[in-house]
């Protein structure tokens, strides 16, 4: 019988949001400077959203959608997403 320690799934899961935000961030960024086809904006602050530590890793790596106001929701969101990490761990450490 194979046991799945959820755990590790949710957390693998989570670093594969982040990566892909990451990824996404850097593949817009080269399609502005080919001046190609371009991710839509909501589609990166909803990426922002489920993955902002990979989110604003790109957008400081890359410099990209560093000066648009509505990307400076994509502190917030890790802002929000650092407290409820915080939560669940106080909570499984009792």
């Amino acid at each position: 019988m194979i046991t799945i320690d959820i755990t590790a799934v949710i957390l693998l899961a989570y670093a594969l949001l982040n990566v892909c935000a990451f990824l996404l961030y850097g593949l817009d960024k080269r399609k502005a400077e080919k001046n190609t086809w371009r991710t839509p904006e909501r589609t990166l602050l909803l990426c922002s959203l489920l993955g902002p530590f990979g989110a604003w890793a790109g957008m400081q790596r890359f410099r990209h959608k560093t000066t648009k106001s509505k990307f400076r929701l994509v502190p917030v969101f890790m802002v929000a997403h650092a407290a409820a990490i915080g939560l669940v761990v106080m909570h499984l450490t009792g």
